[in-house]
């Protein structure tokens, strides 16, 4: 069953156009979660880093071409989007994932499977399987669920320099989206990611450039997925009983030609 989310939910607006890849959220996102992670590289580098089960988030450059024709570094923040509609609770069939009213899109570790059909089912491919561990989990981000029942912001918002980070009410946060869309059209390509991929995120981001040029995937539904897996699933009754009319009927059929085989 999906959640209700309360209309006063929590998001993250993220502007790629202030970060420059100084890394502070990663390190914010260590000293909150160290018994769960690995210490981030501290040093500046051109290459990728990968979200693991010990890395609930990463900053990766990107060299792009500007709308001015100059080629420069695009830095982007990754981490788990905290969809609207989860994939990753509704392929769940123990429900260890679920997303809160408030808006973090949480895991349940003592009740979980070891499935890994979130990891599947997720269309950013953010879950990540501790396979080296006796006990494994699933791991990404908690969106800071337990800093934010302190009344607290995450912990990368918190420590960011330039603000690229802003916390707060989903609704408002796309409202600020809009509104420096709009006021520097030279500035921002006209597209709030997140605002309806796979039916909206709680992260949203706003660029300069393309987002498909920065790694995002942008042949996304705007649909959520458990939308489409309701379409499949509402189905299953009719074909069981369809199937269960089909070999009852074989049945008889073949009972019927047996007993005649044997009277001649």
């Amino acid at each position: 069953m999906a959640t209700k989310l309360s209309p006063d939910r929590v998001g993250v607006l993220v502007d790629l156009t202030r970060c420059i890849g100084c890394r502070a959220c990663q390190s914010a996102c260590y000293e909150w979660n160290k018994e769960d992670l690995v210490p981030p590289r501290s040093e500046m580098t051109w290459d990728n880093i990968k979200m693991t089960g010990e890395t609930f988030t990463v900053v990766n450059p990107h060299l792009v071409e500007m709308k001015n024709g100059h080629m420069e570094w695009q830095h982007v923040k990754e981490q788990c989007l905290h969809c609207e509609e989860p994939a990753c609770e509704s392929s769940c069939f123990v429900h260890a994932f679920y997303k809160t009213p408030e808006g973090p899109v949480l895991y349940n570790p003592v009740i979980c499977v070891g499935c890994r059909y979130c990891m599947l089912a997720c269309p950013f491919q953010i879950p990540k399987y501790e396979w080296e561990k006796l006990f494994p989990e699933v791991k990404k981000c908690t969106f800071c669920d337990d800093r934010q029942a302190q009344g607290l912001k995450p912990a990368c918002v918190t420590e960011c320099p330039t603000h690229v980070l802003e916390f707060g009410k989903r609704s408002n946060l796309l409202e600020e989206a809009r509104s420096r869309i709009k006021s520097n059209p030279d500035k921002y390509v006209d597209h709030i990611y997140g605002e309806t991929e796979v039916g909206g995120t709680s992260w949203i981001y706003v660029s300069s450039v393309p987002f498909e040029n920065l790694g995002f995937r942008t042949d996304v539904t705007k649909r959520g997925v458990p939308n489409y897996t309701w379409d499949v699933l509402k189905w299953t009754p009719h074909i069981a009983i369809g199937w269960t009319a089909v070999l009852t009927a074989l049945y008889m059929t073949t009972k019927r030609r047996s007993e005649n085989d044997e009277e001649h």
